[in-house]
């Protein structure tokens, strides 16, 4: 797992891993971690890999999570951002890195249309990338059981979301126009950026907590270089860059600016 994918898993996670790993010996009809293991070194697709990553990895999340960040990149990174875009029609390029089911990209959409209302002239994209294909998935299908959008404003709910009839009674699913600004991909953050465009917003949150220090360093670097000068960096609230070396300006708590 911390050669594939960065993750560290120490000693006090033993009992998760055996716990979460069981649910891939119990569809292989394997009885021995040992059996399992050997499977999963022999498969040269990979797929074993990516079910196990999937298997292992942690996917919590929701919408408008850690709201002070949202109304920051509106209030305050958007404008800065765009002060540095000379053209007359500014495209804003954005990453969710680590966008586990989807409801962070979905919220940074949703975001970006407000402030298209007062600033009308700009456009924008948004990559979301995430390992788990379990979790593109669900991202992809933007659809939503009433309890994961019970804490949306109702005019924001109305706005952007469509209400499921019939079958899907009690589900939300996101209007296509919301849906298409967003395109998901599978990441392997710990494998060589594919991009040849920068970005100007990046959110990586609470990706790192699962790296030790040496990753994480490698990672922020990493995202440094793939941003645009001026650009931002947003971190998890129960992340921090301290003792970390890296070229980001530090502007308040999980936000950094290159």
């Amino acid at each position: 797992m911390y050669e594939k994918a960065g993750i560290n898993l120490h000693e006090g996670k033993k009992e998760l891993v055996r716990s979460r790993l069981s649910r891939r010996l119990r569809a292989k009809k394997m009885s021995r971690y040992k059996e399992y293991y050997k499977y999963l070194m022999a498969d040269e697709s990979g797929e074993e890999l990516i079910h196990m990553l999937d298997a292992i990895s942690t996917n919590l999340t929701s919408f408008f999570r850690e709201p002070k960040h949202f109304a920051f990149l509106e209030q305050t990174a958007l404008p800065a951002v765009l002060s540095g875009i000379k053209s007359r029609t500014k495209l804003l390029n954005i990453w969710s890195a680590g966008c586990s089911s989807g409801e962070e990209p979905y919220t940074l959409s949703i975001c970006l249309h407000e402030f298209q209302e007062t600033e009308p002239r700009i456009d924008f994209r948004i990559l979301a990338t995430d390992i788990s294909t379990r979790m593109l998935s669900t991202a992809q299908n933007g659809v939503y059981h009433s309890s994961q959008v019970q804490s949306i404003e109702p005019n924001v709910l109305r706005k952007y979301f469509q209400r499921g009839q019939g079958t899907w009674a009690g589900h939300f699913r996101l209007k296509p126009f919301i849906r298409k600004t967003i395109d998901f991909d599978r990441l392997n953050l710990m494998e060589p950026f594919p991009f040849s465009k920068k970005f100007h917003i990046i959110f990586c949150r609470n990706v790192m907590i699962y790296f030790d220090k040496e990753t994480q360093g490698r990672l922020v670097n990493k995202y440094y270089d793939c941003l645009e000068p001026g650009g931002f960096l947003f971190i998890g609230h129960s992340e921090s860059l301290t003792g970390t070396e890296h070229h980001f300006k530090y502007v308040q708590p999980t936000i950094y600016q290159k």
